[in-house]
């Protein structure tokens, strides 16, 4: 989730359906959970799909693969997790002594354990969730420390705790977490999950608070410092995912995993590199790109002029920008001169007078630039507004040069999406029937190219004439140094079983199964 957890909004829009579990123990060190299936109802776009296992078979195979990697099956504790609208992914944890049960989002982009406290009394969201209460439990201890985490899509607050925490069979003792007393706004109020249990890094965790994670690992409970995530989006199966700690299971993987080292502790972050449309370079990750695999954020969150790409070649639904257009009426033509130039594109939106910046150190914006010069339309309210457009018309320019369009087909391109921009709450609709005209979407990473076919990064839900169909695909702007930067939540995920390597400080990616 964090900073940029608003792309995950959008899969807590509406109220949910309620759920009941069943459990089973075995004799082998895991813990696993069978879930239920609720029908779905289109008119509120609402899915669940939940799950249960073939537990002996995959027991087996998790014991001799893990083996081959010098760990041992005893190690491995394995949550299962419940799918949500293919939107968001749900397991059960305890706390405290007997345990107290929460449903909790297992995500990878945050650090911190926090789920409603009993003493939450002024915030609606707290009476519609499990509420933590210390009084009922033996091994609580008082911290008194307050907190505040604040989302993209929500904020909460509270103080910290310390409790036992139940994680499939595994129990953490004196596990540092926040007792919210504040959950103010719908996206909580609304939610599945009563509350959060970080997987990232702690250097991320408000308060310096250890980690679930580390935990585990200081506490001898998990000897491999491995955990993986496989998302079940198979809208058939009653099977929802499942988390491995400890290990993975080579029965949701086929192949060899890709392996990338995490260039910043904090998220599970690494280098990425080109994006394609239906096989050809989008041309914005070319110099590299950061990512983030995130399992709280439903979608993939990236460049927004990356996603404008994407949205028009699936003809995603869009807002018309104005600014865009403005732009590119004033400045189209100048922009695409210069490229046919060999004009630095990192320069073009600078020598125009549209940006501050060139890529390498500020620019005076008094200097009168060419476009100044070119067209007396401009005003300094144009530079201050249109730099941003003005660099994605650089961006879009150069992949249809690239591909050897005309100079009267780029400018109707870039045109036309000016008018397909992605819609500020993060939620752009597709024609359902044209799925199979849909272009596969690839993202290169550690020199592999992994695609995403349209059924794979489309949300479709229900169907028949009543189906709606979502793009997967929602833009977020992160400026350098941290970005350019891509968020890769669950609908990557979902294609790509997700191998989180803490002790070697890298994630690895192969086609799930």
């Amino acid at each position: 989730m964090g900073v940029y957890s608003r792309a995950v909004a959008f899969s807590v829009f509406v109220s949910f359906l309620l759920f009941f579990t069943a459990y089973s123990k075995r004799n082998d060190g895991t813990f696993r959970v069978g879930l239920k299936k609720l029908k779905l109802d289109p008119n509120n776009r609402l899915a669940t799909r939940f799950g249960s296992k073939q537990e002996e078979a995959l027991r087996s195979s998790l014991r001799s693969y893990n083996n081959n990697l010098g760990g041992d099956s005893g190690d491995a504790d394995i949550v299962p997790l419940k799918n949500y609208l293919d939107a968001q992914y749900y397991g059960e944890i305890a706390i405290g002594t007997p345990p107290q049960k929460f449903t909790v989002i297992f995500d990878t982009g945050s650090s911190n354990l926090w789920v409603p406290s009993g003493k939450c009394f002024f915030s609606l969201s707290c009476y519609f969730h499990a509420k933590y209460k210390s009084s009922r439990s033996s091994t609580y201890k008082k911290s008194g420390k307050r907190a505040a985490i604040h989302y993209g899509s929500g904020s909460i607050s509270g103080f910290f705790s310390y409790d036992a925490v139940t994680v499939g069979d595994l129990v953490v003792k004196d596990q540092e977490f926040i007792e919210t007393t504040s959950e103010p706004g719908l996206t909580f109020l609304v939610a599945k999950f009563d509350g959060l249990l970080g997987l990232g890094f702690q250097e991320i965790a408000v308060g310096n608070a250890t980690p679930v994670w580390y935990n585990m690992l200081k506490q001898g409970l998990i000897k491999r410092p491995v955990f993986s995530f496989w998302l079940n989006r198979d809208p058939k199966s009653e099977e929802g995912g499942e988390i491995v700690f400890g290990g993975v299971d080579p029965k949701h993987f086929r192949g060899e995993h890709t392996f990338v080292p995490v260039t910043q502790r904090g998220y599970w972050q690494f280098d990425m590199g080109e994006v394609l449309i239906a096989g050809e370079s989008t041309g914005y990750c070319g110099s590299g790109c950061s990512a983030i695999a995130d399992s709280g954020t439903s979608l993939l969150a990236g460049p927004t002029a990356v996603v404008a790409m994407i949205n028009k070649a699936i003809g995603a639904s869009g807002v018309v920008s104005q600014q865009c257009k403005t732009v590119v009426d004033q400045y189209g033509q100048t922009i695409l001169d210069l490229l046919l130039a060999e004009t630095q594109p990192k320069k073009i939106c600078s020598q125009i007078g549209l940006c501050a910046y060139d890529g390498t150190h500020g620019v005076s914006m008094g200097i009168e630039s060419v476009a100044d010069k070119e067209n007396p339309r401009s005003s300094s309210g144009l530079r201050d507004a249109g730099c941003p457009a003005c660099e994605m018309a650089v961006v879009w320019i150069q992949s249809q040069l690239r591909q050897n369009m005309t100079q009267e087909r780029i400018v109707n391109y870039i045109n036309e999406i000016c008018e397909r921009m992605p819609s500020p709450n993060g939620e752009s609709a597709v024609d359902c029937s044209q799925l199979s005209k849909m272009p596969t979407v690839s993202f290169t990473i550690g020199g592999k190219v992994f695609d995403l076919a349209p059924e794979e990064y489309v949300l479709k839900i229900g169907e028949g004439p009543v189906a709606q169909c979502i793009s997967g695909f929602t833009a977020l702007d992160i400026p350098p140094p941290r970005g350019p930067l891509w968020i890769l939540g669950d609908v990557f995920m979902g294609k790509y079983h997700t191998v989180f390597d803490f002790g070697n400080e890298q994630v690895g990616f192969a086609e799930a199964v």
